[in-house]
């Protein structure tokens, strides 16, 4: 293994800066712009998808899938319907009783003084 280390060196060595630099320059300058993108679908894409066999669900079907819900997220999902509940009543409640709650604009210009 060191005889080619050193090889590799001695050759490094020998060669000058300036001919290392026109052999890093010829193959960039001849360099061609690379041509325009040419955007085709896949063969996949071209294809036309599949139907399903039953494209619309029954209530009844769309019900069975409730089933591979894990039993942990049954209550979470008990205690998210409850909050957004009980968040819709208490803003429809603040909404329908408050009575210094302004619900449109006040004045001729819109602007108050």
């Amino acid at each position: 293994m060191q005889t080619t280390r050193f090889l590799a060196t001695n050759m490094l060595r020998q060669q000058s800066a300036g001919s290392m630099l026109q052999k890093r320059a010829t193959p960039m300058l001849r360099m061609q712009p690379t041509r325009s993108l040419r955007l085709q679908a896949t063969p996949r894409m071209r294809m036309a998808s599949p139907k399903e066999d039953q494209a619309a669900h029954t209530v009844s079907q769309r019900l069975r899938t409730l089933k591979r819900i894990p039993p942990e997220l049954i209550p979470l999902g008990v205690v998210l319907a409850v909050a957004l509940i009980a968040a819709g009543y208490s803003m429809g409640n603040k909404l329908f009783s408050d009575k210094t709650l302004r619900l449109s604009r006040t004045g001729s210009g819109g602007h108050d003084k």
